[in-house]
Order: structure tokens, then C-alpha cells, then sequence
């Protein structure tokens, strides 16, 4: 499996962490862990499905993930090339109206949200480009195209910063204080810019703290504690929840 990361020229670093070429010759099953900001995809050869339980669902060849509180299972054909678009926390609304809260929890068609015909094109170009920065400009072309000019909701971004600062284990009723709003008005700017719950974001966060955690010599009690856990019970089960195994399972193949 080939996997190669590129960071997207200057005016869209403010809004994408960066791309991905991955290509892979055989056909593979796997489980992606929630990331903490939406992802796109385009397959420019190749077929990628979505599994849940014994059904498999084809996805479309240009599609968007929107925040999962959840892992998802993948299933790739052979032969299979992808571009992702890994969109910073507060970069998907700069590129549509559509409130990012509305794809939590889903992956959808890239026609579901933008120009039919521009996807089209996309596609088109993608399949007949013959290296990977050919690829990454064609992608990067379409992402311009459709940058809109507005304003950074500064108040999210600093509420995403200072959940990022505590490591995911911020309560969100501090939040509120520090940035001196109410929680119904800042839970629905936040669902809106960010795809989910403060909450829901900061459980995200404070996972991949975790996942980074477990690659130290730090015992699962102290990672527990040290990630604000009452108790190793609900650190156990929160962390099932969003990796579909144990911990002690988990670990075993790190």
C-alpha cells in the first residue's frame, strides 16, 4: 500500500491540514478511527464500500465523511486509487453553505452538496492525470473554485483551541465562561461550523490523546487518569465505543 502526504498551498492552509495519494493493489478491509474534522475522498480508479455488519454499501466515487462518534469499516477493490482532503476543523464551511452538522455521522456523494457537473469534470481529470501532483493540483484547483469569502467564526476557533489545550477534557459549561456566551447559542454555532456537539468534539480530541497515549510506556491506569477518567470501567467502555475492541486487544497489535 502506497500512502503520501502533500500540504495544500497557502491559500487553502487555513482551511485543509492536507491531501493524501493512497493507492493500494489488493483489495483490503479495514477500520478507521474518528478524526476530528471531515474528510474527502475521490477514487480515480478503483471501487471503495462502506461495511456495516455483513452488507456492503458502494460508495460513490467522489464522496465526503462527515464526524463520527464512532469507527467505521472500509472495504477497498483492487487496484484502488484515492485523494483525500483532510479539512481542518473550521475549513468544511468555507466551502459550502451547508452546516457541517448535517453530514455527522454520515458519508455522502460529493453531488449531494456541490455542482453535479463540476464533479464530473473533477473526475474526469483525475482519470486522466498521470502522476500524483498532477493529481493533488487537479484537486486543489476544484477546492479554490469553490472557497467562498467569509469570516472565520473567531469564537469557535478559539473554543476549538482551548478544547485542544485540555487535551479533550474541558467541560463545556467552563467553555461557556471563558468565552462568555450562553450554551445554546454557542452549541449551535459550534454544530454548525465544526459537524458536532462541543461535548461530542472534545470525547473525539481526548480519543486520539489516547491512541497517541498507548504508544508509550504509560500503564492503562495512568493513561486513564491522566485523561480524566472517573474510572477504568468508563475508560474502557468509551474507548470500545469508538475502536470496536478492548484495550488490552487494541494494544496487542501496536
Amino acid at each position: 500500500m502506497q500512502f503520501y502526504k502533500y500540504f495544500p498551498n497557502e491559500s487553502l492552509r487555513p482551511y485543509i491540514k492536507y491531501l493524501v495519494v493512497s493507492e493500494n493493489e489488493m483489495e483490503s478491509e479495514y477500520k478507521v478511527f474518528p478524526p476530528s474534522g471531515l474528510v474527502m475522498g475521490f477514487q480515480y480508479k478503483g471501487q471503495l464500500a462502506i461495511v456495516k455488519g455483513n452488507i456492503e454499501n458502494k460508495l460513490n466515487s467522489s464522496g465526503i465523511t462527515g464526524i463520527s462518534d464512532r469507527y467505521r469499516i472500509f472495504k477497498n477493490s483492487a487496484g484502488i486509487g484515492t485523494i483525500l482532503v483532510y479539512f481542518t476543523e473550521i475549513g468544511f464551511t468555507h466551502f459550502t453553505s451547508l452546516p457541517a452538522n448535517e453530514l455527522y455521522n454520515l458519508s455522502l456523494s460529493l453531488d449531494d452538496i456541490f455542482d453535479k457537473n463540476n464533479i464530473s469534470e473533477v473526475e474526469e481529470k483525475l482519470t486522466l492525470a498521470t502522476t500524483e501532483e498532477q493529481r493533488i493540483n487537479v484537486v486543489e484547483q476544484f477546492l479554490l473554485s469553490q472557497l467562498k469569502d467569509i469570516e472565520t467564526d473567531k469564537l469557535i476557533a478559539e473554543a476549538i483551541k482551548l478544547i485542544y489545550q485540555s487535551n479533550g477534557t474541558v467541560r463545556i459549561k467552563e467553555l461557556n465562561q471563558k468565552l462568555f456566551i450562553s450554551q445554546s447559542p454557542f452549541e449551535k454555532r459550534f454544530r454548525k461550523v465544526v459537524g458536532s456537539s462541543p461535548k461530542k468534539f472534545a470525547s473525539i480530541v481526548r480519543f486520539n490523546r489516547i491512541l497517541d497515549s498507548l504508544n508509550t510506556r504509560n500503564s492503562l491506569t495512568e493513561i486513564c487518569y491522566d485523561n480524566n477518567f472517573f474510572d477504568q470501567a468508563h475508560f474502557i467502555k468509551n474507548f470500545k465505543q469508538f475502536t470496536g475492541e478492548t484495550l488490552e486487544n487494541f494494544k496487542r497489535f501496536l
